[in-house]
């Protein structure tokens, strides 16, 4: 049925090409539905009567934009030359479809009040909106009293078409329509992949026959793939700080310390992170990377300077630490400062760039901070209570240490008479 001539521009927030502009940002992932049979009306109405609400049932989803074959509607093209010489404008025409295609209630006779005596109560019925493509074609917009008429059909082109021609898609050829998904404030993106992922997944057993459904856009794999990467960094970095802790000081005890407060400042820029508003996502991902280097040195420049000072000095852990934090406390203060000076500018930056660089400089800046608070802090500590004094005439790590240690002081003595020269 006909119920009304719909307006043949979308509205700015119907508008598909503003959606898909920012998809790529609101939208995690696109589900594009095929058929061989149906059209991509057909498959829009079928999208929107039956897989739609089924996706909202799924946590996380918020919006479900669809895309491609629009709604039917009556189509009314205008022939402007055939207007002009009825002296008619578009304007009146919409005047009179809107008067002949409206929906009347008439009401009843002899309803209350009635007079004395009434005793039924009659319904009109009208024909109201019109039912056919023909009747709007003889929607009347001029007559005169000779019984001459002149009918839309006389200035039109009257079918039955698309609500809209603005786009389309195809998959390989075949017309399709897709659905947008779009996640809710603060729902997990992988959840919800997943989770309509199955979904569908559930639902293409009873799809019509011919129809089939592909994911050909979804930005889960890409966080998850992130967060893969955080993790193989962060492994990769701490065996490589226990293989160099352990060649050049030759104690167990010395890797434990940067593998504790590493994972500390990890956790310390989730919850800051989390306090922001912000989530695990590809740029804070990169963020992190960036930032688990940084965090390991400063460990690592504590550790190795309290390691000097007990073998060089002969001292106890604790004044070895004392002296030590007097030494190197204002070198990490100072490339901390340097650190943040460079990267927390970038959260000040204004529009959509100022969103994506505030993300990444708060992950780098936080965990930085943090870094250099707990090498301040925790690692002084550790060193004081893990670390045990050297012995007088003994070194630890055996044959091996007093070999490697005796050619690394004499590499470093020929760099240092090289850089001299130089």
């Amino acid at each position: 049925k006909v119920n009304s001539v719909r307006s043949q521009l979308p509205k700015e927030s119907e508008d598909p090409s503003l959606d898909m502009s920012t998809g790529s940002s609101t939208s995690i992932m696109y589900i594009s539905f095929s058929s061989d049979e149906l059209n991509a009306s057909q498959i829009t109405d079928y999208l929107e009567r039956v897989i739609k609400p089924q996706l909202f049932t799924v946590g996380g989803v918020a919006k479900v934009n669809l895309y491609g074959g629009t709604e039917f509607a009556l189509r009314i093209w205008l022939d402007p030359m055939q207007l002009h010489s009825y002296g008619l404008s578009v304007s009146d025409v919409l005047t009179a479809v809107g008067q002949q295609n409206a929906l009347v209630s008439p009401g009843k006779t002899g309803d209350e009040p009635a007079t004395a005596g009434q005793g039924v109560t009659y319904p009109i019925t009208v024909k109201g909106q019109l039912t056919s493509v023909e009747a709007f074609r003889n929607i009347t917009l001029k007559s005169d009293t000779s019984g001459a008429r002149l009918k839309l059909s006389d200035v039109a082109r009257i079918e039955s078409g698309l609500q809209s021609y603005a786009f389309g898609i195809r998959e390989n050829g075949v017309p399709a329509t897709a659905a947008a998904i779009q996640l809710s404030p603060g729902a997990n993106a992988m959840s919800t992949a997943s989770g309509v992922r199955a979904r569908i997944d559930e639902l293409s057993q009873v799809l019509p026959e011919g129809m089939a459904f592909t994911v050909p856009f979804d930005t889960a794999p890409f966080v998850k793939l992130s967060i893969v990467k955080v993790v193989q960094t962060f492994v990769e970095a701490m065996v490589l700080v226990f293989l160099v802790m352990l060649l050049f000081l030759h104690k167990i005890r010395c890797t434990l310390i940067p593998a504790i407060v590493a994972p500390v400042a990890l956790l310390g820029t989730f919850t800051v992170m989390l306090l922001s508003g912000y989530s695990i996502n590809i740029l804070t991902m990169f963020g992190m990377v960036l930032a688990i280097g940084i965090i390991v040195d400063d460990a690592i420049v504590v550790v190795e300077n309290v390691e000097r000072l007990m073998a060089e000095k002969n001292l106890s852990p604790r004044d070895a630490t004392r002296q030590a934090m007097q030494e190197i406390a204002p070198a990490i203060i100072g490339i901390t400062l340097v650190l943040t000076a460079v990267f927390i500018p970038m959260g000040f930056a204004e529009g959509s760039v100022g969103i994506i660089y505030r993300q990444f400089c708060i992950s780098m800046a936080v965990s930085i901070l943090l870094s250099a608070f707990l090498a301040l802090t925790l690692t002084p500590a550790l060193c004081a209570t893990l670390l045990k004094p050297h012995k007088p005439g003994k070194s630890g790590g055996g044959r091996f240490a007093v070999g490697f240690n005796a050619r690394f002081r004499s590499l470093t003595a020929s760099y240092e008479a090289g850089l001299g020269a130089v």
